[in-house]
């Protein structure tokens, strides 16, 4: 019954879902041409939200344990493992006071209405995958703007999403890189669960029901630890509490 009701449900999700896109991408373009970065970014911000309330139609839910006062005047780095395209959203929303900015692959730079232009206007890092000597110089040039700026960063050091929800292996030279730029930054580990559940029959239908769970982990002060070894505890950090 329940993969009966995914069908009508996911068409409706995926109209509301696209007209956030088509709507918000001139919003975002007004924004920016008439009201700067805080005002683009604030278009932003909405859009994420509007892009969760469009998950309930399916009965998505979110939920966010963070038991830590991470301060909103100080650079962070946030870190999490990767299960599908939205686990973005409650990251953005949730976190909107510390200026999220995203390390994205090239590829997502063009060609999607109001996630592009964000991706290309709003402060975030497009790299290439391929060309590891072009993405470890991008990747410091992020982090000089974040140190200019005091915005933050979001990771996936997984590169890519897992489809299972089973972890893959961590790329950890861009974030090693962020931590040597930004000492006096806090890293903040994210772990994110069932996220890739909305997945499971592919991408329609879109399963019902799933409950997206962000558990927020204690910050670390990175200048306290050598950036190989506070790499590798982030790591394990995420990955111990993934169901």
């Amino acid at each position: 019954m329940k993969r009966f009701f995914s069908y009508p449900l996911s068409v409706i999700f995926y109209i509301f879902f696209f007209l956030n896109l088509l709507i918000f991408h001139p919003i975002q373009w007004l924004c920016l041409k008439l009201g700067g970065y805080e005002t683009h970014k604030k278009s932003v911000d909405i859009f994420n939200f509007f892009l969760m309330r469009c998950l309930n139609i399916l009965g998505t839910t979110f939920s966010i344990e963070n038991d830590f006062n991470i301060p909103i005047n100080k650079t962070c780095i946030f870190v999490a493992n990767h299960q599908g395209m939205y686990d973005i959203p409650p990251i953005i929303w949730h976190f909107r006071k510390h200026h999220p900015k995203f390390v994205s692959k090239k590829e997502l730079g063009h060609g999607i209405p109001s996630i592009s232009f964000n991706l290309r206007h709003g402060g975030s890092v497009l790299i290439d995958r391929k060309n590891r000597r072009e993405s470890l110089l991008k990747m410091s040039k992020f982090g000089d703007y974040l140190k200019e700026t005091k915005r933050s960063a979001v990771i996936f050091p997984e590169g890519t999403r897992s489809r299972t929800g089973a972890p893959k292996e961590f790329r950890k030279n861009g974030l090693m890189i962020l931590f040597k730029k930004l000492p006096n930054a806090l890293v903040v580990p994210i772990t994110i669960n069932n996220s890739w559940k909305l997945f499971k029959h592919g991408n329609f239908p879109i399963d019902l029901g799933v409950n997206v769970r962000l558990k927020i982990h204690e910050p670390i002060e990175i200048r306290t630890q050598d950036p190989e070894a506070l790499a590798a505890q982030v790591e394990r950090t995420i990955l111990a509490d993934i169901k």
